[in-house]
């Protein structure tokens, strides 16, 4: 899934120019530069996800469902840790500059949903 409509609106919260610039809703604007990457990560572990679902509709072992579960977790993982390091060296650097209280108070309170 490539994004390159000239506004094209994500979901609520974010837009992607021809570009490839992302905005924010919020306080600030911001670039992230793993946008193809991310999407691309997700669309293959929805696949995986699809195919896990599959598996267990045809009620195959249990233990090779679990081991194609673990590969769809593992996939997650990896990609929440591009998206936060992608706004830790956009995002945050950008709000730290502007003085954004709101963006760094928004940060921390997503790591400590994401740790737990």
């Amino acid at each position: 899934m490539e994004i390159n409509d000239n506004d094209k609106e994500i979901n609520s919260a974010w837009h992607v120019h021809e570009d490839g610039t992302v905005h924010a809703h919020h306080g600030h604007t911001h670039t992230h530069t793993q946008t193809k990457a991310v999407l691309n990560r997700l669309s293959r572990a929805i696949g995986h996800l699809s195919a896990v679902k599959r598996m267990v509709e045809q009620n195959r072992d249990c233990s090779d469902v679990l081991i194609q579960l673990s590969a769809v977790n593992s996939a997650i993982k990896n990609v929440s840790k591009i998206i936060l390091q992608d706004h830790i060296e956009h995002c945050l650097v950008e709000a730290v500059k502007e003085n954004d209280q709101e963006a760094i108070d928004k940060l921390k309170e997503a790591i400590d949903k994401f740790v737990k």
